[in-house]
């Protein structure tokens, strides 16, 4: 199949046909894993809700000296990663803001805590956004701000703070943020030492549908370069309870453009599906829309949450979820490494 150019693909966004655009997805996905769909079970743990940045969509955020302001002990944190394993979770997430007073020490001594009475759980964790603000509290280079976590236990990165990767968007809704080359910096500094992520888009913003081709061509870019991502994750913007308020995009529009991550984003091999913004139904839909993942039952979440929206999954209705696709659901660890399949009931 002849890469999609950029010009291909913002024609396809704006005109082309959802259900054809989804056909030729799924074409794409079967070939990859036939009638596979897997998950992961893991666990979203936000450390701290103070955040700098304040950034006009998120919800979840609050300065330092509001009375809902927190930050999690070790112990807490520990507690929660203790109650991801014992209910057969393989990773943890932990993101937070970007809270004034914590240095890298405090993080890589939570990387080793965790490690040390976990050592089955893969730690998945931190946004580009905060690894940048990690090395600049520090005064250490990307480079060396990685490999500390790293040797503390740090095995990948998530995607998120990528929102749309054309800074035109980024000044308008996250003014205080990392912008598009740092974001990208980061990135392929992990992936220089090994360690992989995914990558993200947040659609809705009001972006261009070429502003949304431009970010994935950024991404594919890197990833012809380095290889590391291992998934490409689309999800949209939640208004509610937000500075920047507006309205959801629709359910069309998200599907039409997961639809064509999978066609354009040719060199990362899994594409994410949404459950958790776009509920179960429209999830298990993804699922002919090129999606091979339907992403993590979350055992817990509070971002998406704090925005108003919020879906509850558990291991036996996501596996329900992915057979009434005409899938065979499949548990993933971190590295996408099947370790678990469920039978037809």
């Amino acid at each position: 199949m002849t890469r999609l150019t950029p010009a291909q693909g913002e024609e396809l966004l704006l005109h082309g046909d959802p259900i054809e655009l989804g056909q030729q997805a799924d074409a794409v996905r079967r070939k990859l894993f036939d009638d596979t769909v897997t998950f992961i079970v893991d666990r979203n743990i936000n450390y701290t809700n103070v955040c700098k940045n304040e950034c006009k969509f998120c919800a979840f955020f609050r300065r330092k000296d509001h009375k809902d302001a927190y930050l999690l002990s070790y112990e807490e944190i520990l507690d929660k990663v203790r109650e991801t394993a014992e209910a057969g979770g393989t990773q943890v997430m932990i993101q937070g803001g970007l809270h004034p007073d914590l240095g890298i020490e405090y993080y890589e001594k939570m990387l080793r805590l965790i490690k040390e009475n976990f050592p089955q759980i893969t730690i998945h964790s931190f946004t580009a956004t905060e690894i940048q603000y990690f090395a600049q509290q520090a005064g250490l280079s990307i480079l060396d701000t990685l490999k500390r976590l790293q040797a503390a236990g740090l095995s990948s990165l998530p995607g998120g703070g990528a929102e749309i990767l054309v800074d035109e968007v980024r000044r308008r809704v996250s003014p205080k943020k990392i912008m598009t080359d740092d974001w990208l910096h980061v990135m392929e500094c992990a992936h220089s030492i090994g360690m992989e992520s995914t990558a993200t888009m947040v659609i809705g913003f009001g972006e261009t549908m070429a502003q949304r081709i431009e970010h994935m061509e950024k991404i594919r870019r890197l990833q012809d370069k380095t290889g590391g991502f291992r998934a490409f994750i689309t999800w949209t913007y939640q208004p509610g309870n937000t500075e920047l308020g507006g309205e959801k995009t629709t359910g069309w529009d998200y599907m039409r453009t997961l639809a064509l991550t999978r066609l354009y984003m040719d060199n990362v091999k899994h594409i994410q599906g949404s459950w958790v913004t776009q509920g179960e139904r429209i999830g298990q839909l993804t699922l002919g829309f090129g999606a091979d993942d339907l992403g993590s039952i979350m055992l817990e979440e509070n971002v998406v949450r704090a925005a108003g929206t919020r879906y509850e999954m558990s291991i036996n209705k996501m596996a329900d979820l992915i057979r009434g696709a005409g899938r065979q659901p499949a548990q993933r660890d971190t590295e996408y490494r099947v370790i678990r399949r469920f039978p037809s009931p």
